[in-house]
């Protein structure tokens, strides 16, 4: 099924035939696309072409994808996924920490790649219309408008980050285990329970410059939780 508009994809792969293959698959899915060969190009295509999703290899010429990754966070949270020839997790934990959606190792299905491609998709708009907002303190989060702010600031999160957090913030005090936090936040993503680590990270640091390091508590060996006693201090 073509995707409902043409949401746009930046394909940055130096393989050729892995380019060209992909291209060829998205487009039959509807989707419109860019191509970029190197990390230089990419960046120069992302800035001027703005697309919905980047599928990134991690081994290119000149500027590896971990600094194209990086420099795309500075600026945007568009979805990233990591396509990657490296089995080792460490590699695949550096991307997350980066700020990656989603990863595929290669060698891999064109066709599943296309499925996370709508997945993460599905993942970042869905921000259903008339959804209650949620207000812990001075935190408050709209899915609605996929929106996230702190004291008045918004949060610049990336959608997996975000689906987090609206899962936290609409149950303030719950207690989740990391299973039912993927499931509540990710219904539709094969994430890894160690993988959810890294997005955590990322969301607390990202918490933590708005000053709100507290916010997500660890409860180990059980869980996360939002921390009530924060929300309500941030509230006073």
């Amino acid at each position: 099924m073509a995707p409902s508009r043409s949401a746009t994809v930046l394909i940055v792969e130096d393989e050729v035939g892995i380019s060209r293959t992909l291209d060829a698959y998205l487009k039959r899915e509807g989707y419109a696309t860019e191509v970029a060969a190197d990390g230089l190009q990419a960046l120069a295509l992302f800035r001027a072409a703005r697309p919905d999703i980047v599928l990134l290899d991690v081994m290119l010429p000149g500027m590896d994808g971990f600094e194209v990754l990086s420099r795309i966070r500075k600026d945007a949270s568009t979805p990233v996924i990591m396509l990657t020839a490296k089995g080792d997790e460490v590699d695949r934990l550096v991307g997350l920490e980066l700020g990656a959606d989603d990863y595929v190792v290669k060698p891999f299905s064109f066709r599943e790649v296309v499925a996370r491609v709508k997945a993460v998709l599905r993942r970042s708009n869905g921000k259903p219309e008339g959804a209650p907002e949620f207000v812990a303190g001075r935190l408050r989060v709209a899915p609605g408008h996929g929106r996230a702010e702190y004291d008045g600031h918004e949060l610049t999160l990336t959608a997996t980050e975000f689906k987090l957090l609206t899962a936290l913030a609409a149950a303030p005090g719950r207690l989740f285990t990391r299973s039912e936090l993927i499931e509540r936040a990710l219904p539709e993503s094969d994430i890894l329970e160690r993988t959810l680590d890294s997005h955590l990270k990322n969301l607390r640091r990202k918490l933590s410059e708005a000053g709100a390091g507290d916010l997500i508590v660890t409860v180990r060996g059980m869980g996360f939780r939002l921390n009530e006693r924060a929300a309500a201090e941030g509230a006073a």
